[in-house]
């Protein structure tokens, strides 16, 4: 017999998080009582390094999760290693991930799959992404940014800002 799931961990790099990132969480978070986002430190996810440290992103989040208005209880902890292990340390029953198009849910299925073989008590739940939200990610987002353009209808304002100075930094002063 199985036991109903009360804690899921919203796995991610969220570099930086997006208002589509904020979406699912507070989707989570309505479906389940305890929700505990997993910032992976992912060094080289892509091939390239993150524009954000590991600590600034685990700050931007939990900045981002107050002014948009969740709960204290929802968690942010930075991880790195496999997800599953993490999940067990901190007893989490599920995975939630949002999904934008057939491209996530190939890519999904098959972290999903491998999760399901490492840990078969570990479940995976899909949310479709907000239409307002099925196009946003973090690269689009850093793209934009970097070339000066406005992304405030992307994310929160405190990421908003961290982009604007992270740019403007790289940059020098002649765009900032």
């Amino acid at each position: 017999m199985s036991s109903t799931i009360t804690h899921v961990v919203v796995p991610g790099t969220f570099d930086p998080v997006t208002l589509g990132h904020v979406d699912v969480i507070r989707r989570a978070r309505r479906l389940f009582p305890r929700v505990t986002v997993a910032v992976a430190s992912s060094a080289n996810k892509n091939g390239y390094g993150t524009a954000f440290s590991l600590a600034d992103r685990v700050e931007m989040i939990r900045e981002a999760l107050a002014l948009e208005g969740l709960p204290d209880d929802v968690g942010v902890e930075s991880f790195s290693g496999l997800l599953v292990d993490f999940c067990h340390e901190l007893g989490a029953g599920g995975v939630v991930k949002g999904l934008r198009a057939m491209t996530d849910f190939e890519y999904e299925l098959q972290q999903a799959d491998l999760n399901s073989h490492m840990a078969p008590d570990l479940e995976s739940v899909f949310v479709m992404s907000s239409p307002t939200y099925g196009y946003v990610s973090s690269s689009i987002v850093r793209e934009i940014a970097s070339m000066g353009s406005d992304v405030s209808i992307l994310v929160p304002a405190n990421v908003n800002a961290r982009l604007r100075a992270h740019y403007a930094a790289e940059d020098g002063p002649e765009r900032a």
